[in-house]
């Protein structure tokens, strides 16, 4: 016999149908966001069993970075691209947490991504999280500590400078659009600490260089990176 809620769910669900984000087929029960088709299809990058990847490459004498890695390879013609765009504009604050659980399922299985004292989501200034409502790096970091059992720092990295959109600059442009926008609140949270900082999609890699710049200018931690997708 169906619980109340079991039945109001199928009822709501007739109206409003959990669809994946990719493909747009409804989800069956056991799936979230995502179907088991389109995670399955997800080009992952494998990234955290490839020591000095090319990801990490692109922090070489910039900033001192441990380990980079992202979930899934991000191409503009992909049906995936859509996933990024509702996580950051289309309050899909759900999609980032969710994401982050399969990713985090994934990349434990390497022991330098099971162990971390702190989660740190790359920051938003206060006044783009008061208009987008959210910062999606951290939903992202939500689903990670739910699978790695690790405390989420959201407060100690700060965004000091509201920067233009990073959208449509070249390499060198980015960097010079993200330097010197972060500051650390507390040098001696992060201190002898493992720290990985977390973002949405890695380009140049020029806004978590700053975060890493930021955090080592006032403290010896050890940091690596996560983003949900890397271009």
């Amino acid at each position: 016999m169906l619980k109340i809620n079991e039945i109001a769910g199928h009822f709501v669900g007739l109206f409003y149908p959990n669809i994946c984000e990719v493909c747009g087929q409804n989800l069956v029960k056991g799936e979230e966001v995502i179907c088991l088709d389109c995670l399955q299809k997800m080009p992952r990058t494998g990234l955290h069993n490839e020591k000095d990847n090319f990801l990490e490459q692109r922090f070489w004498g910039k900033a001192e970075i441990e380990r980079a890695t992202a979930f899934y390879f991000f191409n503009k013609k992909s049906n995936f691209q859509k996933i990024l765009h509702k996580l950051k504009y289309k309050d899909g604050k759900e999609i980032g947490r969710v994401l982050g659980k399969y990713a985090a399922a994934e990349i434990s299985d390497n022991e330098h991504f099971k162990h971390f004292d702190y989660l740190v989501p790359v920051p938003l200034h206060p006044k783009k999280l008061r208009k987008r409502g959210y910062n999606q790096a951290l939903c992202i970091a939500q689903g990670l500590a739910e699978v790695l059992k690790t405390e989420i720092d959201a407060e100690n990295l700060v965004r000091v400078i509201e920067n233009p959109t990073q959208t449509k600059k070249s390499a060198y442009e980015r960097w010079e659009n993200t330097n010197g926008i972060f500051a650390v609140k507390s040098s001696q949270l992060f201190e002898n600490k493992r720290v990985l900082l977390i973002d949405d999609v890695l380009t140049t890699g020029s806004t978590l260089i700053a975060c890493a710049q930021a955090i080592h200018k006032v403290c010896n931690a050890k940091i690596s990176v996560f983003t949900l997708a890397a271009a």
